[in-house]
């Protein structure tokens, strides 16, 4: 059991008590959260209405932690204090008996019905049965917003469950059976036909609603019989006019496709007849074909002897050709043997020619000899007369020093002056490659500068050319001009340019920046006033605001999250930046992260900054003259478009200067390069001149050694060749001998050479001969090969003719079976389908082996091709004159014509379900409507008397405004509350509430006595009700509620007057709530009757 709330109410128990005859009516408390409202008296004799409720249990329910309710079997009104927890028990009667919860209008899932805290809750109903009470037990699951149902502690499905209820009368869903306090509203806003099904289902007989329903379906299929008759007929009546507008053109019609059925007569006998005349074709051409080929057979016979003569010489030919191959390979091995003994000979000459030449160059090597010999005795005299002309070389020594120690210095100042040059060019190699670096730099600074360029044209050509404008015309400004500020502008960080284009206006980005009032003026009247230029320029302060420090320290705003300043987000030019801090306050502004968000009402109220920025938002702050408030708006900031390309002037600017001082040193390492290969050019060429005047002293001091080393080397070569003797006599006897012997060996061979030569000529003598033989043979094959391709030409015409008409013979052939498969097409004859006797007149033989013939109907058209085509263009005359005419308009009117007749037999066929309907109609129409008017006479006649027991007039009556619409039909409730009015009927709108609340609940009462459902309950339908109408609805509810054999009553109310009159067998249930009451199990009945006894008679006074 859960612990007391802390709700302040009365410390009762609660229990529930049925009142005491002479008694005043108990009070039985409740107890809501944390107690059970129960009855304590049994009532075992008591009459229930089979489907009553016996007992209500509720656990977790709403308000409830365990409670327990037991009603009584007539009236039970159940009192306690607004929010004490009687709608609870309604809510748990409706969910109990498998009600919806959207129709208690609190929630519409089961789940929210669980009391707070608790993931499941339990309603369980005990229902009076005769053979049994049904104990109904339904589990709600919080988290799955779901139910299981229990019949008897036995699972079952909540199908089951309706089922079940529904078997007693129950329904929950039904307002004139089950009102909870937020439908008391809807009552009255029922519909006249809703009413009626309402009542139908409460006190009507079960097959009342059930006929009503049928009634129902039965007009509305019988107005779509009707209208479908009625559309059937109308559709039918048009479709015979139609018919009888196209008759004519019928006619004409089938007169016409006469004429086309003889055409089509003729056509189908044309291709007999163009088979019959290729048949005879083809009989010709095979005839002409078997001429051809005996002839072709004769031809080749005569070819035979010639081909074996043919052969015969070819044999001999062959025999020839052998004999001839052998001789020319005699001849050939005798030739070779004679190019042998010639090559002898010939090698022999060339010896003799070698020995003769090689005397001759003895002869004349001897003869050079004594030549060199000469030469050389001469030359040495000239070398000894030079060398005796000779001066005395000693005295040159000390000018070949001097020279040399003159070269020494040259070359060494000459190294000194390279080795300056190298230093030089790696210098200027070096400064050129940082002037490419430093130009590379420049060039992407200009290409990011051209981006923004690139965005202001786009966005604000005025501007763009306002500042190409300015670019060429500086000199004229006696003071600094800024570009305009977009341009000017760089920021540190490209994700912050969004900061500062929110902050600074379009119109002032794109302004340009002067120092002098003066400059500004010559600068707008050359641009706007001439150029027609709509541009914006601004004048910085005179005093700079650039470097003012601003009010507050960063440091003491970093623990709301501001990271920087705005002026601390970029770098600007001095009269950029300190017209935008007088402007635009930007060293006073903040930047702020997402942090800075989650804390900004602190921040407002605790740095009283005009203007902050988070993340993505933009804070402006301003207090109420009226009421010193800080009142903020936020805005979301924009993309930034303009400042996003970030371009360092600065350093841009120290780059041109240093590409400046590096084009300074590269002039001054250039000129020095110049000077240095001048001043190498010159000891360049003194070192030439001294190196020739020292060649040519070396070589005068050389020259008398030398001369007597080559007057040596002279006298050495005469020795030599003096020493190198030849004996010509001897050479010439030895060459001789030779000659001698070859010759003979000469004439050996001569002698072999003249036999082989006389061989070789007999051998070709007889190869002549061969080669007359073979001549012959050769020459008689021509002629017989010659009469043999004149025979072969015969043959081969005679066999292309051949051909040609066994071709065409199978054309026609094929021409034949396809004339033949046309004609049986036409006349729809298969191939293997032989023609019926009938049919036949003759039976013609056809090329394919198979007999066939057209069909007797020809026997009567022309048989020749020219009378058929005749007569064909005559029948197509005669048919194109029926022009106009539509295949179509037949077909629809052969379609129409069965159409028509289909329609007039389900036309008949609707008539007779139509009837059937109407019969059904009157039938169950006799079994609903009499009982109806019976049962709402009964009802108009105990609201009418409900109504005049309270001095005012009401009625019900059955309404309609067509007897035939069945869904139209309602009950119809009309009341008058004073008497100098007419009777109005119960709407929304006329009555006030009270008014529509007593004819409610008399209504209600109206249907109990001649309700048949188990229960009927009310809540809290008084509330609206003046204290007279209560008292007697009051006393019309009892009167009515306890009177025997009527069926149970819950009448919820938070109060009731003073004196009203109760009945014993009412049952007063009071609900109470409170921080201090009972548990179920502690409470004692009686007791508290003792004690309320010992109570009244102490003070009888109260």
């Amino acid at each position: 059991m859960a612990t007391p709330s802390g709700k302040a109410a009365i410390p009762n128990p609660q229990a529930s008590k049925r009142a005491l005859p002479r008694d005043a009516p108990s009070e039985v408390p409740s107890k809501r959260k944390n107690s059970n409202p129960t009855s304590t008296l049994p009532r075992p004799s008591e009459p229930f209405v089979e489907g009553s409720i016996v007992r209500i249990a509720m656990e977790n329910f709403l308000t409830y932690d365990i409670c327990e309710v037991s009603p009584g079997p007539h009236l039970n009104m159940i009192i306690g204090a607004n929010g004490t927890g009687k709608s609870s028990i309604v809510c748990a009667i409706c969910l109990g008996l498998a009600g919806k919860p959207a129709f208690m209008g609190r929630a519409d899932k089961v789940g929210f019905f669980v009391k707070r805290g608790c993931s499941k809750g339990l309603v369980e109903i005990e229902l009076f049965r005769t053979s049994g009470n049904l104990i109904i037990t339904r589990e709600i699951d919080v988290i799955k917003n779901q139910s299981f149902w229990f019949i008897n502690k036995k699972p079952v499905t909540q199908k089951i469950v309706e089922e079940q209820v529904a078997a007693l009368n129950i329904q929950v869903g039904n307002l004139c059976q089950f009102l909870p306090q937020d439908k008391v509203g809807e009552f009255a806003k029922l519909s006249k036909i809703e009413l009626l099904e309402a009542t139908e289902k409460s006190i009507g007989p079960p097959e009342m609603h059930r006929y009503h329903c049928e009634l129902k379906n039965f007009r509305e299929k019988e107005k779509q019989l009707e209208t479908s008759c009625k559309e059937k007929t109308e559709y039918l009546e048009k479709m015979i006019q139609r018919n009888e507008r196209y008759k004519q053109d019928v006619e004409r019609f089938y007169e016409r496709k006469r004429h086309l059925d003889l055409i089509e007569m003729l056509e189908a006998k044309r291709p007999w007849v163009e088979y019959e005349n290729v048949r005879q074709e083809y009989e010709g051409v095979k005839l002409v074909r078997d001429r051809v080929k005996e002839e072709v057979r004769k031809l080749k016979e005569g070819q035979i002897p010639m081909t074996r003569r043919i052969e015969e010489i070819e044999r001999q030919r062959r025999t020839l050709e052998v004999r001839i191959k052998e001789k020319a390979i005699d001849i050939k091995e005798a030739s070779q043997k004679c190019k042998q003994r010639q090559d002898c000979i010939e090698r022999k000459d060339r010896h003799i020619k070698e020995l003769q030449q090689a005397l001759t160059v003895k002869q004349n090597e001897e003869h050079d000899r004594q030549k060199r010999i000469s030469n050389t005795r001469k030359m040495i005299e000239d070398l000894q007369n030079e060398l005796r002309t000779a001066e005395n070389c000693e005295n040159l020594q000390p000018q070949i020093d001097a020279i040399t120690n003159d070269l020494r210095r040259v070359q060494e100042e000459k190294a000194l002056c390279e080795g300056e040059i190298i230093d030089k060019q790696r210098e200027k190699d070096m400064l050129e490659k940082q002037k490419r670096s430093v130009s590379d730099h420049i060039i992407r600074f200009d290409n990011l500068m051209n981006q923004k360029e690139d965005k202001l044209r786009q966005r604000y050509r005025d501007t763009y050319d306002a500042v190409l404008w300015l670019r060429n015309n500086r000199d004229r400004f006696k003071q600094r001009v800024c570009e305009p500020i977009m341009l000017t502008i760089n920021m540190k960080d490209n994700k912050n340019a969004k900061y500062v284009e929110n902050h600074i206006s379009s119109n002032d980005l794109r302004a340009f920046v002067f120092e002098s009032q003066e400059d500004m003026e010559i600068f707008l009247r050359e641009v706007r006033d001439n150029k027609k230029l709509r541009v914006n320029a601004v004048i910085a302060p005179k005093i700079s605001y650039a470097d003012k420090a601003p009010s507050r320290s960063l440091n003491e705003l970093k623990q709301y999250g501001f990271f920087s300043y705005l002026r601390e987000l970029f770098d600007a030019p001095d009269p950029v930046m300190s017209y935008l801090c007088c402007q635009y306050h930007i060293h006073e502004v903040p930047v702020g992260t997402e942090r800075t968000r989650e804390r900004i009402e602190r921040v407002i109220q605790e740095t009283r900054l005009k203007q902050i920025y988070t993340a993505e938002e933009k804070y402006v702050l301003k207090t109420s003259f009226y009421s010193n408030k800080v009142i903020s708006s936020n805005t979301s900031l924009k993309v930034a478009q303009f400042l996003t390309v970030t371009v360092d002037l600065e350093q841009r600017r120290h780059l041109e200067e240093q590409l400046k001082e590096i084009n300074r040193k590269l002039e001054a390492v250039e000129s020095g390069l110049v000077t240095l290969r001048d001043m190498n050019r010159h000891l360049e060429l003194k070192d030439n001149d001294l190196r020739l005047k020292k060649k040519e002293l070396l070589e005068r001091k050389t020259r008398k050694r030398q001369l007597e080393q080559k007057i040596s080397s002279k006298l050495g070569s005469i020795r030599l060749m003096e020493q190198d003797t030849c004996n010509l006599e001897e050479e010439e006897r030895k060459a001789s001998t030779k000659i001698k012997e070859i010759n003979v060996q000469k004439a050996k061979l001569v002698t072999e050479l003249t036999g082989l030569v006389k061989i070789c000529t007999s051998l070709h003598i007889q190869k002549v001969d061969l080669i007359l033989q073979n001549t012959t043979v050769i020459s008689e094959k021509n002629k017989l090969e010659a009469d043999y391709m004149a025979s072969s030409s015969q043959l081969r015409v005679t066999e292309q003719q051949f051909v040609e008409l066994d071709d065409n013979r199978l054309r026609l052939l094929q021409k034949c079976k396809e004339l033949m498969k046309r004609a049986r097409q036409v006349c729809n004859l298969s191939a293997d389908q032989a023609v019926p006797q009938e049919f036949q007149t003759q039976v013609p033989t056809i090329p394919n082996g198979h007999n066939s013939s057209p069909p007797m109907a020809f026997q009567d058209l022309p048989n020749t091709l020219d009378e058929i085509d005749a007569l064909l263009t005559e029948e197509r005359s005669r048919a194109s004159c029926f022009t106009g005419l539509n295949p179509t308009v037949v077909e629809e009117y052969t379609k129409r014509e069965v159409e028509i007749q289909q329609l007039t037999e389900e036309l008949k066929g609707k008539k007779v379900e139509l009837d059937e309907y109407r019969e059904n109609i009157s039938q169950v129409k006799e079994r609903w409507l009499n009982p109806l008017k019976e049962l709402v006479e009964k009802i108009n006649e105990k609201f009418s008397h409900f109504f005049s027991s309270m001095q005012c007039a009401g009625e019900v009556d059955l309404h309609t405004e067509n007897e035939e619409d069945y869904d139209k039909y309602g009950i119809r409730i009309r009341v008058k509350f004073r008497s100098s009015t007419q009777l109005h009927e119960l709407t929304p709108h006329h009555q006030s509430g009270g008014e529509r609340s007593v004819s409610t609940m008399l209504y209600l009462m109206a249907l109990q006595e001649l309700n048949r459902c188990p229960f009927r309950v009310v809540d809290e339908i008084n509330q609206g009700m003046d204290p007279i109408n209560e008292r007697r609805v009051f006393e019309m509810v009892v009167n009515t509620a306890c009177k025997e054999n009527t069926s149970q009553y819950f009448f919820i109310t938070p109060k009731l007057l003073q004196n009203l009159p109760y009945s014993e067998k009412m049952t007063v249930l009071f609900v109470y709530n409170g921080p201090h009451m009972l548990e179920p199990n502690r409470w004692n009945l009686k007791a508290f009757q003792r004690r309320r006894r010992r109570i009244t008679f102490t003070h009888p006074s109260q």
